[in-house]
């Protein structure tokens, strides 16, 4: 378990590291993620690899399983956008909550995508610093789920909904805890087209360091 009190510390750090290099000149956020995957033309079997082999629906296209079964991928992405001068990575999570998760069953592994890419990230970023001097950073990529909380999906009924504030709410926090305990310095809630989805998310990231 991550200590509250070093979790709150450590963050101010870091965000005073960012705020005075932002003083100084402008930082560059890496690119996209799947484009890069995509470049790798993998199949069914790379997306399983042998820990998923019997795993009961397909995983093609599931690309925060990657850090996972295909983690040197995911490493030589990230330093690729390093190498070409990024200051902040983003973690292979945009997909990585319970619920967009649904859809490959594989909600029991969602803190494990978490954690594991961000561990993937924080080793690749810190070997960065060590060998070339410099200060880039882990950024937490939190994406929007694939459901909408303030629109109904069924035109013939208004008032339907297909998932809860409560059930993003308990999503987004799942997702952070694997985020930060593998070593994350920021978090970005991003693309996000839903605005109780923003919010259930700004929540759930306030709470967890307000009172985890």
């Amino acid at each position: 378990m991550v200590n509250q009190g070093n979790q709150l510390s450590s963050w101010f750090f870091f965000m005073k590291k960012i705020e005075d290099i932002l003083k100084k000149r402008i930082m560059l956020l890496d690119g996209g993620m799947g484009t890069m995957i995509q470049e790798h033309k993998l199949g069914e079997d790379d997306y399983r690899s042998e820990l998923f082999k019997n795993h009961d629906l397909s995983l093609q296209g599931n690309n925060d399983l990657l850090s996972i079964t295909q983690p040197k991928i995911i490493k030589d992405i990230h330093l690729k956008y390093l190498n070409a001068g990024s200051d902040i990575i983003e973690t292979n999570t945009f997909n990585a909550n319970s619920i967009s998760q649904e859809d490959y069953n594989l909600q029991e592994k969602v803190f494990d995508m978490n954690f594991e890419s961000a561990k993937i990230a924080r080793e690749v970023v810190d070997k960065f610093n060590a060998k070339h001097n410099k200060k880039a950073f882990v950024c937490g990529s939190i994406g929007p789920t694939n459901r909408t909380a303030s629109l109904s999906p069924k035109v013939e009924d208004l008032s339907y909904r297909n998932v809860t504030f409560d059930q993003l709410y308990d999503a987004y926090y799942e997702q952070i805890d694997g985020l930060v305990q593998g070593g994350i310095d920021i978090v970005m809630i991003e693309t996000i087209f839903d605005t109780l989805n923003s919010k259930a998310a700004i929540i759930a990231v306030k709470d967890y360091f307000v009172y985890r």
